[in-house]
């Protein structure tokens, strides 16, 4: 299984010649090479981890495929073809099997309402919450998208989050608010909870891949 990092949210995940997108927002160049692309997650609402434009261009070349995401997206994004999913629920479109945890989205602050997201574990080996620090409890992560930046994340949280899902690989992700500075210093603070039970971290560009 190959997980590609695109600019801010956005992954793609291949595995037998079929691909996975995950939050392609306004953030994310357009994804022209996504391949056989039979689903795509949606972790919230938030135009950072969706677009029309991107749903339109992945549906104009694969009109058929799934899109799997909260409630709050089947509001937000209406006339689209929505498959609501909630924390607790499996999904499976081969290759590809999808468990979906948390349910809200971190807390940005009190005057703004909590909406909803999910975290999706993809074949049991790939781990991303979102906007969130919801830990697949029980699950032994391979890999882990972890947030970088956002004006929910605060960095010791960020941190404390990596350490309870103690992956065995990680990266981070939704990073483009982040100045070159300030990703460096962050990435820093998720390598020490990467590596404090064993694990690798890794400095992933857009466009860099990663075989599991």
């Amino acid at each position: 299984m190959r997980v590609t990092k695109h600019e801010h949210a956005a992954l793609t995940v291949v595995e037998s010649g079929k691909t996975l997108v995950i939050d392609p927002g306004s953030f994310t160049d357009p994804l022209l090479e996504a391949g056989d692309v039979v689903a795509i997650v949606l972790t919230h609402e938030h135009p950072d981890h969706w677009t029309p434009d991107h749903l339109d261009r992945l549906l104009k070349h694969s009109p058929d495929i799934p899109i799997f995401a909260p409630e709050g997206v089947a509001k937000a994004a209406a006339g689209y073809a929505i498959t609501v999913v909630n924390a607790g629920d499996t999904v499976t479109v081969v290759p590809f099997t999808l468990r979906f945890f948390g349910g809200t989205h971190a807390i940005i602050h009190e005057t703004i309402p909590v909406i909803d997201n999910v975290g999706v574990l993809v074949n049991d080996e790939l781990y991303y919450p979102g906007d969130s620090y919801a830990v697949p409890k029980g699950v032994d992560v391979k890999l882990l998208a972890a947030p970088l930046g956002a004006p929910w994340l605060h960095i010791g949280e960020a941190m404390d989050f990596v350490v309870a899902v103690a992956p065995r690989q990680a990266f981070g992700t939704h990073d483009m608010g982040l100045s070159v500075i300030g990703r460096t210093m962050h990435r820093a603070r998720l390598r020490w909870a990467t590596e404090k039970d064993g694990g690798e971290f890794l400095e992933l560009e857009p466009g860099d891949s990663i075989d599991l």
